[in-house]
C-alpha cells in the first residue's frame, strides 16, 4: 500500500541526512528550511510546533516522529521532511529514539484537511519497508523519490 506524499513536499522540503542532538534541534533543522521555503517567519513555525509538543509527543513509533502545527499565513498543508543520522528523543509510544521526522504545518482553519494530511503521512510512514528504503538513503534525491514516487515517476517521464 504505498502512500504518496508529494501533495505536502512539492511546497515542502526534503532536506539531506543530517544530525541533530536533540529535539528541539531536529525542530529547528525543518522550520528553518520550511521558513526559507513559504517565506514565513521561523520562530513562528519553530514555537508553534513546540507548543503542539508539549501538548503531548509526536514520536509514533519505529523511530518515527511527526511534528505538527497549525500556522497563520499558509494556504494549505505543507511538509518537510528529514532522517537524522542518530535518532532523538521525541518521548515516543515505544521510548525508540527517531531519526524520521516528517514536520507538517497547515492553515489555522485546515481542521479536516490538517487531519487527513496527517493520516497520509502516517500511513506512509508506517510502512516498514519504506522505513527502511529511508534509512539507508544517502541523499535528498533518493528520499525524494522514496516518498514522491509519483513525481519521480513524472519527471522521468
Amino acid at each position: 500500500m504505498a502512500t504518496d506524499l508529494t501533495s505536502l513536499l512539492d511546497e515542502g522540503v526534503i532536506l539531506d541526512p543530517a544530525s541533530a542532538d536533540s529535539r528541539k534541534q531536529a525542530l529547528t533543522l525543518l522550520s528553518q528550511a520550511l521558513a526559507a521555503k513559504t517565506k514565513l517567519e521561523q520562530r513562528d513555525i519553530f514555537e508553534a510546533v513546540l507548543e503542539r509538543e508539549r501538548l503531548g509527543s509526536t514520536g509514533v513509533g519505529e523511530g518515527v516522529a511527526i511534528p505538527h502545527a497549525r500556522i497563520e499565513k499558509l494556504s494549505r498543508p505543507i511538509g518537510g521532511f528529514v532522517r537524522l543520522e542518530t535518532g532523538v528523543d521525541f518521548d515516543a509510544v515505544d521510548e525508540r529514539p527517531c531519526d524520521l521526522i516528517f514536520m507538517l504545518i497547515a492553515p489555522v482553519g485546515s481542521g479536516a484537511d490538517h487531519l487527513r494530511a496527517l493520516a497520509q503521512v502516517s500511513r506512509t510512514l508506517r510502512q516498514p519497508n519504506l522505513r527502511d528504503a529511508l534509512r539507508h538513503a544517502t541523499t535528498k534525491a533518493e528520499i525524494a523519490k522514496i516518498l514522491c514516487p509519483e513525481a519521480a515517476k513524472a519527471s522521468a517521464a
